[in-house]
């Protein structure tokens, strides 16, 4: 098989053939080298590609499978991590000068799993710096493999665009405000959002704690699933990280929907939503219908100010973290990126209390809202990817400003900690990919999944490739 069909399978598909003696980790994973090495200064999505680690892994992983089998369906794979996660004696700059020559004396605890699962770490991905709204002045932005003039999506741009265009089998992203699910929207593929402490955060530098997740990005739900069933659980470093048990993920994926309700809101950010994401969106709707989901409608509480609740929330915990290097480094920072976080320096106790206290309410009325059906249905992104340089987008004939319109979707679920999942629903008129997004109860994540996965049984969508150089 060519080296390029290879690396466009899915991670289960590739999992199968490593087990069954059928493919060599070695050769999986130089197909992948050999990918980034052509097509990656295009792209821009790896910070550090670890190729020496990588094939010692590989090599390690070809004589354990051979000798005992493998040891999870991660087992030679070969993966990569957005550049905020830590990584044992590899830079983890979070894709900023301030941290570029740190190495990390531990790894996340995510990467602690990853590893003990067998995976191949094929390198750290670029990120928006320190996974703020702004592309990294250090590493520079990262480019849409769809398209390489328009957006990948943040702050995971590298994962989104490296799993979109075959760069890695799958890749771990982080989510405050939507990075995990819009970079997954914008570029074609599958990302996951557990629930907020269903998978540790120790050893992630954070944006803002409390809304912070970390998750996969794949090309398939069923890959998205064999992810989070290594992630998922307990960690006592972690505080917010939750003892409840660990279901099977992929238990459910048989494709059908039947006795499942599923709730479409009355109304969700009309304004805000372009007229392909909708037809889009409302296809994907009659396709779950027809695998057997009962489809109803869900009075949602007002969301308009869930933005404006997560930005005092973010500023506030992100000052935090990063005073000590403002005053030690601040211009190590880029000026966009400073301005952000200096913001965080006059957010009053009382402003942080009343928008911690807002955003109770906020979970409170949305888990009351959808109590009566299993997930809601949500467009993944409300405007297809918009160009890089872009600040507003055009929609229903008048000028929006960008931020709303990509945030407004994800948001949220941040603030309420959901599980949501966005994949492929479609394409634009130019080519650039939809989404659906899958919100459900919390550590609901096995009903998400299942949806999803009848979904991608009923579609193509997640199999189309990006138009990218042989």
């Amino acid at each position: 098989m060519a080296t390029d069909e290879l690396c466009f399978q899915s991670l289960s598909q590739l999992s199968a053939r490593l087990a069954a003696g059928d493919l060599s980790p070695v050769a999986l994973t130089q197909a992948y080298l050999e990918r980034i090495a052509r097509l990656d200064a295009h792209l821009n999505s790896y910070i550090t590609v670890t190729a020496e680690l990588a094939l010692q892994q590989a090599r390690e992983a070809e004589a354990q499978l051979r000798r005992y089998g493998p040891r999870s369906p991660l087992h030679g794979i070969p993966l990569a991590l957005k550049d905020l996660i830590a990584t044992r004696d590899i830079p983890t700059t979070g894709g900023a000068r301030v941290l570029e020559h740190v190495l990390p004396d531990h790894d996340a605890a995510v990467v602690e799993r990853l590893r003990a699962a067998g995976a191949v770490l094929l390198g750290k991905l670029n990120l928006n710096e320190f996974a703020t709204l702004v592309p990294s002045a250090r590493y520079g932005p990262v480019r849409n493999p769809w398209h390489p003039e328009h957006s990948p999506g943040g702050s995971s741009s590298g994962s989104g665009a490296a799993v979109a265009a075959g760069l890695c089998a799958a890749a771990l992203g982080t989510d405050t405000g939507g990075s995990i699910r819009l970079p997954a929207a914008l570029c074609g593929i599958v990302g996951l959002k557990p629930t907020y402490g269903r998978v540790s955060l120790f050893g992630v530098i954070p944006l803002a704690w409390s809304l912070d997740h970390v998750g996969p990005m794949a090309r398939s739900v069923r890959d998205v699933a064999l992810l989070l069933q290594v992630l998922a659980g307990p960690d006592a470093r972690d505080l917010a990280c939750s003892e409840a048990p660990v279901p099977s993920y992929t238990a459910g994926l048989h494709g059908d929907l039947a006795g499942l309700r599923l709730g479409v809101p009355k109304a969700f950010f009309a304004d805000f939503t372009d007229a392909e994401v909708r037809r889009a969106f409302d296809a994907a709707v009659g396709v779950l219908q027809e695998a057997g989901a009962q489809v109803e409608e869900v009075a949602l509480p007002d969301l308009s100010e869930a933005w404006a609740i997560a930005q005092v929330i973010i500023n506030a915990e992100a000052y935090v973290w990063h005073a000590p290097s403002l005053q030690r480094q601040a211009a190590d920072y880029g000026p966009q990126v400073r301005a952000f976080l200096e913001r965080g320096r006059d957010i009053l106790a009382t402003d942080y209390v009343r928008a911690q206290q807002a955003r109770a309410r906020l979970r409170r009325d949305v888990l009351a809202a959808c109590a009566h059906v299993d997930a809601l249905l949500t467009p993944g992104a409300l405007v297809p990817a918009p160009p890089l340089e872009a600040r507003t987008v055009r929609l229903a004939g008048r000028e929006v400003r960008l931020l709303p319109a990509l945030v407004s979707a994800t948001c949220p679920f941040n603030l309420t900690g959901q599980p949501a999942l966005t994949l492929p629903c479609g394409f634009s008129a130019t080519g650039l990919p939809l989404a659906l997004q899958i919100v459900g109860k919390p550590f609901a994540e096995a009903t998400v999944l299942r949806i999803g996965d009848a979904y991608e049984a009923r579609s193509d969508w997640h199999r189309r490739r990006p138009p990218l150089p042989a």
